[in-house]
């Protein structure tokens, strides 16, 4: 009898997938089996030249908005935000506060939920019919998504000579969404806590980002990073002030003193070979 239930079982678990059309004509990779590639080993005695940048992916520009897209999760795919927080509920990554860029205070799960989950206040609500006070409301607002419009980003740029590359590596990823007030009108943008990119490679690694070019070829978010398909500003690079261009430097003055930067190491590398 038993053998029998076990076989039944089976028999009814194929014809379940059997009645489950394909979502495509070929038969396609399974993303969740992928593993992050593995980066060049680096010795510090290799290390000729570094320089220390900070940066911010716009996803309001056209190019960054594989990465936005698509708020709510379809076609197995999920934006980039939706996988962080979901490598945050199974404990895959840590955030880390904030207050510094530098991953010394890792949050607990407690002051984790009070950044994702916050409580709005509704008040002077009053009856419809007698148009008596209403007692205040609070309710509960979730994380949303969709509020996250930028992604700072931490990273290191170095020259291997071993290798004899100018090579950049990743350390940390920041989101930065919009508030807004209980009446709907927009306060300014607020950062919650920061994740160790490393850390987050293996979970990015798992869930595909859309290719603009070939839609036949999916690559994951963590080869996204990898090529550099995004598009960024300088808001910081290493100095003895610790200084942010903005607020130094304001409106056409930051977007050049950011491309100087840019333009900084891009010269370096230049300037090492002789045409």
């Amino acid at each position: 009898m038993k053998y029998t239930q076990f076989f039944l079982l089976i028999l009814v678990g194929q014809i379940l997938v059997a009645q489950i059309p394909p979502d495509r004509v070929w038969d396609k990779e399974y993303t969740p089996d992928r593993k992050p590639v593995n980066l060049p080993w680096l010795r510090k005695a290799d290390v000729f030249w570094a320089e220390r940048v900070w940066r911010v992916i716009d996803m309001r520009e056209k190019i960054n908005q594989p990465l936005y897209y698509p708020t709510k999760p379809t076609n197995n795919r999920i934006n980039l935000i939706s996988v962080l927080l979901k490598g945050l509920e199974e404990g895959t990554i840590t955030a880390y506060s904030a207050d510094n860029d530098e991953f010394t205070i890792p949050l607990s799960p407690a002051e984790l939920k009070k950044k994702l989950v916050r409580w709005d206040t509704i008040k002077g609500r009053t009856h419809p019919i007698t148009n008596e006070p209403l007692p205040d409301t609070v309710i509960e607002v979730k994380y949303d998504p969709a509020s996250v419009i930028q992604f700072r980003i931490k990273e290191d740029w170095f020259f291997d000579k071993q290798r004899s590359v100018l090579d950049v590596r990743i350390l940390g990823i920041c989101p930065v969404r919009e508030e807004y007030d209980a009446e709907g009108n927009l306060k300014g943008t607020r950062v919650d806590f920061w994740i160790y990119f490393p850390e987050a490679r293996t979970i990015l690694a798992k869930y595909e980002v859309y290719n603009r070019f070939n839609d036949g070829q999916r690559m994951s978010y963590d080869d996204f990073f990898l090529k550099r398909f995004f598009s960024s500003y300088v808001i910081k690079a290493s100095n003895v002030y610790d200084r942010y261009i903005s607020p130094t430097w304001t409106g056409l003055d930051a977007l050049l003193k950011s491309e100087e930067i840019e333009a900084k190491i891009f010269d370096f590398e230049q300037d090492l070979w002789e045409y």
